[in-house]
């Protein structure tokens, strides 16, 4: 396995170091750039101890009581004091995410529908997928793990962006392009980034069959047989759920070429299975298996 060089270390490192899961450092380098990692020869993030200390300085003001916003900002990382000044593009799209959150968590279903409406209609559909709904998606998590919105609205608001998400996902197995077989083992339940990652791989010309969360090794073994897809792209937000699978997702490897994605995924899995590790956000994600074309 290749090593972090001298001074540098992984992220499972900097989490241990620090006591943030590797997902949470990674929704706050999106969300608020906190941390510079660079990357390894093989892609792995490496983390400098200046970003450690950033960290540690965001962590601080959490547990003093800022919001996750206010603490990035104090830790010197806010988006407003990394970037130069948006632009007004930019500045009204993020005024029209602040707008969703506030349907979507006083449960105003058909206002966010028209917000829904108006921020696809405005912007492409990676900029809506990854700085509308990623982005909210993220932070609601986020604030979620601060206590800072309920169970109820985080319901709510994710059935809302799943009803969207299947709406623009009709008919995305059409076509000639390349099949992309799509599911969760048992055990996961979380599927939105699986479906976005569909989203943005349909925009490569790629056929999707999606099968969703809860599904058997055995059932995409199946599936992979009748269909023969280019890939089959596994995504799981838990590291067990993987390795409790080691055994069946090594007899997929046998019937399709499969990637592994998600928070779950990781090199040392997919080097178990023969797997190939897709890192990254789901959009980006979709932009490296649309280049196996």
């Amino acid at each position: 396995m290749e090593e972090a060089g001298e001074g540098t270390m992984r992220i499972g490192e900097l989490s241990k170091r620090v006591g943030v899961s590797p997902e949470l450092l990674r929704a706050w380098e999106r969300r608020y750039g906190i941390a510079h990692p660079s990357r390894s020869s093989g892609g792995f993030r490496l983390y400098s101890p200046a970003d450690e200390a950033q960290v540690r300085r965001m962590r601080g003001h959490l547990a003093r009581g800022a919001s996750a916003a206010e603490a990035a900002r104090l830790a010197g990382a806010h988006e407003s004091e990394a970037h130069p000044p948006a632009s007004v593009e930019t500045a009204a799209l993020g005024v029209g995410t602040v707008e969703l959150a506030a349907a979507l968590e006083s449960f105003d279903d058909a206002r966010a529908q028209l917000l829904l409406d108006k921020l696809f209609a405005t912007y492409s559909l990676e900029t809506f997928l990854t700085d509308v709904l990623l982005a909210y998606l993220n932070h609601l998590g986020e604030r979620w793990e601060q206590g800072e919105v309920t169970v109820a609205q985080e319901h709510f608001a994710t059935n809302i962006v799943r009803g969207r998400l299947f709406g623009l996902a009709r008919g995305w197995d059409l076509g000639e392009g390349p099949r992309a077989l799509l599911a969760a083992p048992p055990g996961e339940h979380h599927e939105l980034a699986l479906i976005i990652f569909g989203l943005a791989l349909r925009r490569h010309g790629w056929r999707i069959t999606y099968l969703g969360v809860n599904t058997p090794v055995e059932a995409m073994i199946d599936v992979a047989q009748a269909l023969g897809p280019r890939i089959a792209v596994i995504s799981a937000t838990m590291q067990h759920t993987l390795w409790n699978y080691l055994h069946d997702l090594t007899e997929l490897t046998h019937h399709v070429s499969v990637g592994l994605a998600g928070p779950g995924a990781s090199d040392p899995v997919a080097a178990a299975t023969g797997a190939r590790w897709i890192d990254g956000d789901p959009v980006s994600a979709a932009r490296t298996i649309a280049a196996l074309k």
